[in-house]
C-alpha cells in the first residue's frame, strides 16, 4: 500500500471529528483538498520539486493523530521557561497543532492586532479570515499542503491592522510533545495590512524522544508599503521529521526578511514561494542549516517576479558533518514587463567529511530584457590554508576549525534586524559547532 492511502482511509472515518473540532473557515477548503490529495498522492523523487527528500518513505509509518482535541498534559509554563536575553517579546504557545489558550503575554497588543487561535479568530473574524486562508496555498499543486489543508484543525494566526506599528517582536513556541508517535498539522496565517510593521519568531522544540511528523502551511499577506520580518528555528531532535511550505503574497513598496535556521533535526523540508506583485517590493531571504549525523535539510525556494522595480536576494548556507545531506534548490522568475528588477541568489556550502553530501540547483528564469540578476553555488571544504596559518599562531586544530565554521555561517546571523536575538543566535551556534547544549537557556526541555 502506497503511504497516501492511510492517510485516505482516515480522512473518509473522520471527516466528521476532523471538522467538528475546527471552525467553519478552515472546513470550507477541505473538500477540494481531499479531492486533490488523491489525485495527486505524495510525490516521488522523478519529481524535480521533490527529487532530494523521499517524501513517501516518509509518510509512511503509522502515526497518531489527536482529531479528537483530548487534553495533553502538560504544563507549558512550567516545561518552558527560557526567553532570549534582553529581548522583550509578547510569547506565545503552539501545543503540537493546537493553541495553548493558558499561556498569554502579559503585555497587550496594539488596538485591533491579533495573536492567538486561528480556529477562534476564524470564527469570530469570519470574512476576514476566509478572503486570507487557503488562498496562497494551493492544494491543487502540492500534495502535502493538501494534506495540511485536509487535517489542520487550529493554528496560529497574526493579524496587523492597516498603519499599525507593533514594537514588540511576537514569539511563538511550537512544542511537539506526545508519549507515543505522532503526527501535527500546524497551520499558520500572517496578514500585514497596508503600511502596518510586525515581526513574528518561530520556535520549534520536542519534549520527548518519540518520532514526530510536522506538516506546516503558513500563508503571509504583506500589504502596501508593509514591513514584516519573520524568523524561524528549528532545535528538535534526530527523531523529528518536518515538511513547512511558506507562501508570501507582497504588494507595491513592501519589505520582507526571511529567516530560517536548522540548528538540530532529523529529516527537515522547506518550500518557500513568494510572489512580488506590485512595484517596489522587496524581499530577502536568508537561510542556515548545521547537520550532523544522519540528518537531512532540503530548502525548495521559489520567487515570483510579476511586476518592475522589485528586488530579491537570498542567501542560504549548510555546514555539514559525518554522513549529513543537505539540499537546495532555487529559482527565481522574472516575467515579461516586469523590468528593472535585480535579483541575487547565493548558496554556500561546506561539507566537514567525505560522507557527507550537498545538492545545489540555482536557477534563473528571465523573461524582460532590462533587469540585474544573478545566481551562484559553491560546494567545498574548510580552506586548508587558513587552517594552518591559524596553526602556526598557537590555535588548536579543533579551535581553528571552530572558528572557520563561525565566520562562515555568521553571514546569515548577521542580517537579523533583532539585537538581542542575533547575539543569542551567535551563542547557539558555538554550542551547536562544539556538540553542546543547543537549546535555549533554562529550559527545562533540555535538562
Amino acid at each position: 500500500m502506497k503511504a497516501e492511502q492511510q492517510y485516505i482511509d482516515l480522512y473518509r472515518q473522520c471527516e466528521g471529528m476532523i471538522a467538528a473540532h475546527s471552525s467553519e473557515v478552515m472546513n470550507t477548503p477541505r473538500a477540494q483538498a481531499f479531492a486533490d490529495f488523491q489525485r495527486l498522492g505524495f510525490p516521488n523523487r522523478k519529481v524535480e520539486k521533490y527529487k532530494y527528500t523521499d517524501v513517501d518513505e516518509l509518510f509512511a509509518p503509522d502515526y497518531g493523530l489527536n482529531l479528537n482535541r483530548l487534553d495533553i498534559p502538560v504544563d507549558t509554563s512550567e516545561v518552558f521557561k527560557c526567553d532570549v536575553p534582553n529581548l522583550s517579546t509578547s510569547l506565545y504557545v503552539m501545543l503540537n497543532d493546537c493553541f495553548d489558550a493558558h499561556e498569554q503575554p502579559k503585555a497587550s497588543l496594539p488596538e485591533g492586532v491579533w495573536a492567538g487561535s486561528l480556529k477562534e479568530f476564524s470564527t469570530l473574524r469570519p470574512e476576514l479570515a476566509a478572503r486570507h486562508y487557503g488562498r496562497l496555498a494551493d492544494t491543487s499543486k502540492d500534495a502535502v499542503t493538501a494534506l495540511n489543508t485536509m487535517l489542520a484543525q487550529d493554528g496560529f494566526v497574526l493579524y496587523v491592522p492597516k498603519g499599525i506599528v507593533v514594537e514588540r517582536p511576537i514569539q511563538v513556541i511550537n512544542l511537539l510533545r506526545s508519549s507515543v508517535d505522532f503526527m501535527l498539522n500546524r497551520r499558520v496565517l500572517v496578514i500585514v495590512e497596508d503600511g502596518a510593521q510586525a515581526r513574528l519568531l518561530a520556535c520549534d522544540h520536542a519534549i520527548d524522544r518519540v518520532k514526530f511528523l510536522v506538516t506546516q502551511v503558513i500563508e503571509v499577506f504583506v500589504g502596501e508599503n508593509a514591513t514584516f520580518d519573520f524568523y524561524e528555528l528549528e532545535e528538535t531532535h534526530n527523531n523529528t521529521v518536518r515538511f513547512s511550505n511558506l507562501y508570501v503574497h507582497q504588494k507595491a513598496g513592501s519589505n520582507v526578511l526571511l529567516n530560517g535556521m536548522t540548528l538540530h533535526n532529523g529529516q527537515t523540508r522547506n518550500t518557500t514561494e513568494v510572489v512580488l506583485d506590485g512595484r517596489g517590493a522587496e524581499i530577502k531571504m536568508l537561510g542556515m542549516a548545521i547537520g550532523d549525523k544522519q540528518q537531512h535539510v532540503d530548502n525548495n525556494t521559489f520567487i515570483d517576479h510579476r511586476t518592475s522595480d522589485c528586488t530579491s536576494t537570498e542567501l542560504y548556507k549548510y555546514v555539514l558533518d559525518d554522513s549529513a545531506v543537505g539540499a537546495f534548490a532555487g529559482k527565481v522568475l522574472v516575467r515579461e514587463g516586469a523590468q528593472h528588477t535585480s535579483s541575487q541568489q547565493t548558496n554556500r556550502n561546506l561539507c566537514l567529511t567525505r560522507e557527507a553530501r550537498m545538492y545545489t540547483q540555482p536557477q534563473l528564469e528571465i523573461y524582460a530584457d532590462d533587469v540585474k540578476c544573478g545566481h551562484g553555488a559553491t560546494v567545498g571544504q574548510l580552506d586548508e590554508n587558513a587552517l594552518f596559518y591559524m596553526r602556526q599562531r598557537g590555535i588548536s586544530e579543533k579551535e581553528a576549525r571552530l572558528l572557520l565554521m563561525f565566520a562562515f555561517v555568521n553571514e546569515v546571523v548577521d542580517e537579523i534586524r533583532l539585537d538581542a536575538l542575533r547575539d543569542r543566535l551567535h551563542l547557539l551556534v558555538e554550542k551547536r559547532f562544539r556538540g553542546e547544549l543547543n537549546k535555549c537557556q533554562g529550559c527545562a526541555i533540555c535538562k
